[in-house]
This record gives C-alpha cells, structure tokens and sequence, in this order.
C-alpha cells in the first residue's frame, strides 16, 4: 500500500513538473512583433493565414477583418473560389516582407494562437484590402468590432456590386 502510494505521488510529481516547464518555455516562447519593421513571410497556408519569421522564431498570422474559402479543413472539401484565394494570397505575399498592425481594442491572438493582424506589404500594400477589393475575401466580424469594419464592409459591399471574384462565381 505504502508503495502504491508512493508510485502514484512520484507519477504525479513527475506530470506536475512536465506541466510546469511546457508552461515556462510556451511563456517565454511569445515573440516581440514591432510594429514598424517588416519581417518575411515564410509560408502561406491559405488565403488569409500565413507565417513570417520573427527573430528565430516562425509565428502563424490570421488577416483580420476578412474570411476566405477554406481550403485546408481536414474535414471538408474546398470551399467555392477557395483555390483562387489561397493562391492569390500566395501571389500577394509568397516571400514578401510585411508589416503587422494589431487592432489596440481587440486580443492579439484567436482561440487558435494566431495573431491576428492588418497586413502590410513593404511596397505600401494593403493586403486585407485587397483581398476584399478582388472579391478574394468576405467581411468577417468575430466578437468585438475592429477599426477597419466600416470600411470592409463598403469595399465588399462593392466587390459583390460589381460581381469580382467569389461574388460572381459563387452566388
């Protein structure tokens, strides 16, 4: 009996300490984005998340403001013009330098660990802009209003107006 208990506090001591350092190094792991410098895009996974390489480390970036067709859904076939805007978003940033700008009234991160930013080409590029303005990209709103909204949603307002992109193949 004495035995079993210690087992099961050594177990659990052990678990406790693997707990504890997955929580430091995950802590210490969070990257310091400047604002006002440009950093690489390493990888685009779809049309509106991509990774860019900060300081050693790789960080997964979700556009704000905007939704595309999934493509990557384990669970689910492409969605309509999906494809045209995964490979657009790679033709916009596909080893470009970018900005990331974060709303100061909403979290930095969603529920999956992506920052959520407006992005910014070093050429002066909009890039959540653009998305909407080809039609590439829905309005999206999750939770709090972010700065953008108004304006997002006029430039979909225009794109489905004058049937660009998935407004005018998949409606």
């Amino acid at each position: 009996m004495i035995k079993t208990k210690y087992i099961v506090i050594s177990v659990c001591t052990s678990i406790l300490s693997i707990v504890c350092i997955w929580y430091i190094v995950r802590a210490s792991s969070e990257v310091s984005i400047d604002q006002n410098k440009y950093y690489v895009v390493t990888y685009v996974v779809d049309g509106d998340t991509f990774k860019v390489s900060i300081g050693g480390s790789i960080i997964t970036v979700r556009i704000l403001g905007i939704n595309t067709p999934e493509t990557v859904d384990p669970h689910k076939a492409p969605e309509c013009f999906g494809h045209e805007a995964s490979d657009y978003t790679k033709s916009l940033l596909g080893g470009k330098k970018v900005q990331l700008h974060f709303n100061p009234n909403r979290e930095l991160k969603d529920k999956y660990g992506r920052y959520l930013a407006y992005t910014y080409r070093d050429d002066g590029l909009f890039v959540n802009e653009e998305l909407l303005k080809g039609g590439f990209a829905r309005e999206y709103t999750y939770g709090t209003p972010y700065s953008f909204q108004q304006e997002f949603r006029s430039i979909e307002a225009d794109a489905k107006k004058e049937k660009r992109g998935l407004w005018g193949v998949c409606i």
